[in-house]
Protein backbone atom coordinates (compact mmCIF):
# COMPACT_ATOMS: atom_id res chain seq x y z
CA UNK A 1 0.00 0.00 0.00
CA UNK A 2 1.17 3.67 -0.58
CA UNK A 3 1.73 6.10 1.78
CA UNK A 4 -0.22 9.41 0.84
CA UNK A 5 1.91 11.80 -0.25
CA UNK A 6 5.23 9.93 -0.93
CA UNK A 7 6.39 9.56 -4.91
CA UNK A 8 7.98 7.01 -6.66
CA UNK A 9 11.20 6.94 -8.29
CA UNK A 10 12.91 4.87 -11.46
CA UNK A 11 16.31 4.01 -9.39
CA UNK A 12 19.03 3.68 -12.80
CA UNK A 13 22.16 1.60 -12.24
CA UNK A 14 25.15 3.66 -14.02
CA UNK A 15 27.40 1.53 -16.51
CA UNK A 16 25.11 -0.41 -18.85
CA UNK A 17 22.12 1.94 -18.41
CA UNK A 18 23.28 5.45 -18.20
CA UNK A 19 26.35 4.82 -20.30
CA UNK A 20 27.78 2.79 -22.75
CA UNK A 21 29.32 -0.54 -20.76
CA UNK A 22 32.70 -1.20 -21.77
CA UNK A 23 33.68 -4.17 -19.65
CA UNK A 24 36.09 -2.53 -18.12
CA UNK A 25 36.15 0.35 -15.33
CA UNK A 26 34.54 3.64 -16.49
CA UNK A 27 36.12 7.08 -15.06
CA UNK A 28 37.74 8.79 -17.89
CA UNK A 29 35.77 11.37 -19.52
CA UNK A 30 37.07 9.68 -22.99
CA UNK A 31 35.31 6.80 -22.23
CA UNK A 32 32.52 8.02 -20.62
CA UNK A 33 29.55 7.83 -23.20
CA UNK A 34 25.96 8.89 -22.33
CA UNK A 35 24.21 6.37 -24.04
CA UNK A 36 21.64 7.79 -27.17
CA UNK A 37 18.21 7.80 -25.33
CA UNK A 38 19.04 8.69 -21.84
CA UNK A 39 17.90 12.49 -21.76
CA UNK A 40 14.74 11.58 -23.34
CA UNK A 41 14.12 8.84 -20.66
CA UNK A 42 15.01 11.03 -17.88
CA UNK A 43 12.47 13.91 -19.30
CA UNK A 44 9.83 11.11 -19.47
CA UNK A 45 10.65 9.68 -15.93
CA UNK A 46 10.07 13.91 -14.35
CA UNK A 47 7.56 14.14 -16.66
CA UNK A 48 5.50 11.62 -15.01
CA UNK A 49 6.08 12.60 -11.25
CA UNK A 50 8.76 10.44 -10.51
CA UNK A 51 12.15 11.04 -9.23
CA UNK A 52 15.60 9.62 -11.24
CA UNK A 53 18.76 7.90 -9.32
CA UNK A 54 21.36 6.76 -10.21
CA UNK A 55 22.47 3.94 -7.96
CA UNK A 56 25.91 2.65 -9.01
CA UNK A 57 29.00 0.10 -7.09
CA UNK A 58 32.43 2.54 -8.13
CA UNK A 59 34.90 -0.52 -6.91
CA UNK A 60 37.75 1.10 -8.66
CA UNK A 61 38.09 3.88 -5.87
CA UNK A 62 38.79 0.75 -3.36
CA UNK A 63 41.12 -0.74 -5.88
CA UNK A 64 43.29 2.55 -6.52
CA UNK A 65 42.14 2.57 -10.05
CA UNK A 66 40.74 5.96 -9.77
CA UNK A 67 39.92 9.06 -6.71
CA UNK A 68 36.43 9.66 -5.71
CA UNK A 69 37.40 12.89 -7.10
CA UNK A 70 37.56 11.67 -10.77
CA UNK A 71 34.38 9.61 -9.96
CA UNK A 72 32.27 13.13 -9.07
CA UNK A 73 33.94 14.78 -11.94
CA UNK A 74 32.82 12.66 -14.33
CA UNK A 75 29.39 12.38 -12.57
CA UNK A 76 29.46 17.00 -12.64
CA UNK A 77 29.92 16.29 -16.17
CA UNK A 78 26.93 13.61 -16.79
CA UNK A 79 24.44 16.21 -14.92
CA UNK A 80 26.07 18.94 -16.81
CA UNK A 81 25.44 17.16 -20.26
CA UNK A 82 21.80 16.01 -19.34
CA UNK A 83 21.07 19.45 -17.96
CA UNK A 84 22.16 21.11 -22.00
CA UNK A 85 19.63 18.42 -22.96
CA UNK A 86 17.07 19.49 -20.73
CA UNK A 87 17.27 16.48 -18.82
CA UNK A 88 18.13 16.15 -14.82
CA UNK A 89 19.02 13.31 -12.26
CA UNK A 90 17.61 13.93 -8.63
CA UNK A 91 20.75 12.86 -7.13
CA UNK A 92 23.65 9.86 -7.96
CA UNK A 93 24.72 7.34 -4.65
CA UNK A 94 27.85 5.27 -5.32
CA UNK A 95 29.48 2.48 -3.48
CA UNK A 96 33.54 2.87 -3.40
CA UNK A 97 34.29 -0.11 -1.71
CA UNK A 98 35.16 -3.60 -3.23
CA UNK A 99 34.61 -7.05 -1.68
CA UNK A 100 38.53 -7.81 -1.81
CA UNK A 101 38.92 -4.91 1.23
CA UNK A 102 36.60 -5.90 3.59
CA UNK A 103 32.59 -6.15 3.45
CA UNK A 104 30.26 -2.99 2.79
CA UNK A 105 26.64 -3.02 3.48
CA UNK A 106 26.63 0.10 0.72
CA UNK A 107 27.68 -2.30 -2.57
CA UNK A 108 25.28 -4.18 -4.56
CA UNK A 109 23.54 -5.83 -3.78
CA UNK A 110 23.26 -4.39 -0.49
CA UNK A 111 20.25 -2.38 -0.74
CA UNK A 112 21.93 0.68 1.85
CA UNK A 113 22.83 3.05 -1.49
CA UNK A 114 18.43 2.80 -2.19
CA UNK A 115 17.71 2.65 1.55
CA UNK A 116 19.65 5.92 1.72
CA UNK A 117 17.52 7.54 -1.38
CA UNK A 118 14.46 6.42 0.31
CA UNK A 119 14.89 8.39 3.44
CA UNK A 120 16.77 11.52 1.57
CA UNK A 121 13.26 12.21 -0.89
CA UNK A 122 10.52 10.75 1.38
CA UNK A 123 10.44 7.70 -1.86
CA UNK A 124 7.10 4.79 -1.87
CA UNK A 125 9.64 1.78 -2.71
CA UNK A 126 5.97 0.20 -4.11
CA UNK A 127 5.94 2.75 -6.34
CA UNK A 128 9.48 2.72 -7.53
CA UNK A 129 11.92 0.25 -9.87
CA UNK A 130 15.20 -0.18 -9.95
CA UNK A 131 16.82 -0.68 -13.91
CA UNK A 132 19.92 -2.55 -14.39
CA UNK A 133 22.29 -4.91 -15.89
CA UNK A 134 22.97 -6.99 -13.56
CA UNK A 135 21.36 -9.44 -11.13
CA UNK A 136 22.95 -7.51 -8.42
CA UNK A 137 21.04 -4.44 -9.27
CA UNK A 138 17.73 -6.69 -9.24
CA UNK A 139 18.66 -8.23 -5.88
CA UNK A 140 19.43 -4.79 -4.21
CA UNK A 141 15.57 -3.20 -5.43
CA UNK A 142 13.92 -6.28 -3.86
CA UNK A 143 16.06 -6.43 -0.54
CA UNK A 144 14.34 -2.80 -0.43
CA UNK A 145 11.00 -3.69 -1.41
CA UNK A 146 11.86 -1.68 -4.80
CA UNK A 147 10.43 -3.51 -8.01
CA UNK A 148 13.93 -4.85 -10.20
CA UNK A 149 13.75 -4.71 -13.89
CA UNK A 150 16.63 -6.82 -15.52
CA UNK A 151 18.12 -5.41 -18.73
CA UNK A 152 20.86 -6.03 -21.20
CA UNK A 153 23.73 -3.98 -21.06
CA UNK A 154 23.16 -0.75 -23.25
CA UNK A 155 19.57 -1.20 -23.87
CA UNK A 156 17.87 1.62 -24.77
CA UNK A 157 15.87 3.33 -21.87
CA UNK A 158 12.75 4.27 -23.11
CA UNK A 159 11.07 1.32 -24.47
CA UNK A 160 11.99 -0.45 -21.21
CA UNK A 161 9.77 2.36 -19.21
CA UNK A 162 7.16 2.39 -21.51
CA UNK A 163 6.82 -1.68 -21.75
CA UNK A 164 6.82 -1.77 -17.91
CA UNK A 165 4.17 1.11 -18.32
CA UNK A 166 6.14 3.61 -15.93
CA UNK A 167 5.71 5.96 -18.24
Amino acid sequence: MSAVGMRGAVFLDRDGVINRERGEHTWRLEDFEVLPDVAPALRAIRAAGLLAIVISNQSGIALGLYTREEVEGLHAYLHHRLATEGAALDAVYYCPHHPQHGRCLCRKPGGLLLERAIARFGIDPGRSVMIGDRDRDVEAARSVGVKGILVAPNTALLPVLREQRII
